[in-house]
């Protein structure tokens, strides 16, 4: 028998299937699923509104926070264009990954995630060589190759949860920040960084050249803000030149960035626990099994 509550079971399995959708499409689907339960039954009782949209997600989180699922969604770094998943609440662990990889893969795609995060002058990136001799830094000796880790690693874009650059360098996807926010929060808080405007975590974008400010902005939200304003939001500084500004993401990548990180991480499988910039020797001198 088809009931009301059939659209949300529907748009459950539609966002599913899909992972990381975008804000016009996930709106389409929704409709569609109105169709389709209208379709099989017009005594349903299913109304469609287009402004209700928000509404129907707010019930849908209602539905699934006894099973620690939700609907969440963020401003896309790269496009600024509004993406929505299906994440775990639940735990701080990668849970969403463990049916697709093998544990040696997610320690290596946890090892990826650290030098990305902890990476120096707020880079948020690491370079294809240094991705790959991440290998050694497992905390278990590692048997994958390096041809090995460079197939994971393009598994690990293909699926969405890394980007990779014409540069060649690896950065944390849109999918990724959204989905895996719990456990980057949880481990890496200390080196988060977070939009002034926004509010979302901020891995690309601007940063305000006044030594000490915490002003950082997405670029899209950058570009909307500056079209009204010529200060720092959280300094007043002037920024009437674009080029004062410091930058977040790839393009502060440096040269000899990937043999150095912001800090230790307490628990981290390398030595040392300094604060400031600590060198990265297991990473960088060891090398990697060939084929």
């Amino acid at each position: 028998m088809v009931k009301a509550t059939d659209v949300s079971r529907l748009f459950l399995q539609a966002v599913i299937s899909r992972k990381y959708i975008s804000d016009d499409l996930i709106r389409i689907l929704w409709k569609k699923c109105h169709d389709a339960v209208r379709d099989a039954d017009a005594d349903a009782g299913v109304e469609y509104n287009e402004a209700g949209f928000e509404d129907f997600i707010d019930k849908t989180n209602e539905s699934l926070n006894p099973v620690g699922l939700e609907m969440r969604s963020l401003y896309d770094e790269v496009t600024g264009i509004r993406m929505w998943a299906l994440v775990n609440t639940k735990g701080d662990e990668i849970s969403q990954m463990a049916t697709d990889y093998t544990p040696q893969e997610m320690a290596f795609f946890k090892q990826i995630i650290e030098q990305i995060i902890t990476a120096p002058n707020e880079a948020f990136s690491v370079s294809s060589m240094a991705a790959l001799r991440t290998v050694n830094n497992l905390p278990v000796k590692s048997t994958m190759t390096k041809s090995q880790a460079e197939a994971v690693l393009g598994s690990f874009v293909a699926r969405n949860w890394l980007v990779k650059s014409s540069r060649g360098r690896y950065s944390l996807s849109g999918r990724s920040l959204l989905e895996l926010l719990p456990y980057l929060k949880s481990t890496y808080d200390e080196d988060m960084l977070e939009c002034t405007l926004c509010l979302e975590v901020c891995t690309r974008g601007v940063a305000c050249y006044t030594p000490a400010c915490k002003g950082r902005l997405h670029d899209h939200c950058y570009k909307r803000y500056r079209a009204s304003n010529a200060r720092c939001p959280a300094c007043a500084a002037d920024w009437s030149r674009a080029d004062k500004l410091r930058k977040v993401g790839e393009e502060a990548a440096k040269d000899g960035d990937d043999r150095r990180s912001r800090r230790q991480r307490t628990g981290s499988t390398n030595s040392g626990d300094e604060d400031e910039l600590a060198p990265n020797g297991t990473m960088e001198d060891q090398e990697m099994d060939e084929d």
